[in-house]
């Protein structure tokens, strides 16, 4: 994978360069942040799944900047896919697991799982690992197979996509957070942390059929965004997606990225998935509309190699 030129970058204005480091076979210089200093992205390779979500979200601040005591909160992994984890096609269940504890060391009152799967979601939620994980860490998971569970709402400013159904918990929940996980897709040649949001509407199909890559974009208007996107890069699905043929479509990167800004993230994984920015046109139509910053040089990025 051509990591080359995301691990190269430097970590943003006001940072001094650090020792340099061997990784994957490439050298770079890793920079040394100020005491209190903001950082838009944390980049960590290297670790767990766990382990580097413990490392990025103390570089924001810990979970306790996002989620405070007696706050309800909403994740949203990727479980569309009756696929094991090791197939990359859904979201790590070992991430999933260790945010749901972050949260509720945090102070959350409650902490609620769930998607609109793609195959039958009884078994995307048990075979993904994601539903025992969740319960095991002390979260609800809700299902989202019923169009019941949707509300309808306008998007406004959107070119093609004007309103959608959206599942109805996160209208009901404080804080919603995004973990996606990075792989290819036959449509939009990757899905990271803005098409993951296919994953909380009902009516879907209308992307496809109309412009999927604005609508993609032009949800990214409404206005319940995202606190925190928590990217799984972990085993990245780099061929036959969004399902997968085998564990050869996989390589393990070891990787997360983790940002409040979904269109910076999905332009980081574009670097890791070795695929020209250019070519995922959601991202480009995002940040033309304000939505978010694709500009990597112009971020200030902590990256941590375990």
């Amino acid at each position: 994978m051509k990591r080359r030129d995301f691990l190269r970058k430097s970590a943003g204005a006001g940072l001094a360069a650090g020792a340099a480091l061997s990784l994957g076979g490439y050298s770079k210089l890793w920079a040394t942040a100020p005491s209190g200093a903001k950082y838009d992205m944390v980049a960590v390779m290297g670790g767990s799944p766990e382990a580097m979500f413990d490392l990025g979200i103390q570089e924001l601040g810990g979970m306790g900047t996002f989620v405070k005591k007696g706050q309800r909160v909403l994740l949203k992994p990727n479980i569309g896919w009756d696929r094991p984890p090791e197939m990359g096609a859904n979201t790590n269940p070992a991430l999933v697991s260790r945010v749901i504890e972050h949260c509720l060391r945090a102070g959350a009152k409650e902490v609620y799982v769930f998607d609109h799967t793609c195959d039958n979601w009884v078994n995307c939620y048990r075979n993904s690992g994601i539903e025992k994980a969740s319960k095991d860490a002390g979260a609800k998971v809700v299902p989202g197979n019923s169009e019941n569970y949707y509300q309808e709402v306008e998007i406004p400013g959107g070119l093609k996509l004007k309103k959608a159904k959206v599942h109805e918990l996160l209208f009901e929940t404080d804080v919603f957070i995004n973990i996606p996980v990075l792989k290819d897709h036959n449509s939009t040649r990757m899905t990271a942390c803005m098409k993951n949001m296919m994953g909380v509407v009902w009516d879907r199909g209308f992307w496809h059929r109309n412009d999927l890559n604005q609508c993609i974009a032009d949800y990214a208007l409404f206005e319940k965004k995202p606190a925190l996107n928590i990217l799984d890069c972990y085993n990245v699905m780099v061929k036959h997606g969004p399902m997968g043929v085998s564990k050869e479509d996989i390589v393990q990167m070891k990787s997360q990225i983790i940002s409040t800004d979904w269109v910076a993230c999905d332009a980081a994984a574009t670097k890791m998935l070795g695929v020209d920015i250019a070519k995922i046109e959601y991202i480009a139509h995002a940040h033309k509309m304000g939505l978010g910053n694709m500009n990597l040089d112009s971020l200030n990025i902590r990256r941590i190699k375990m």
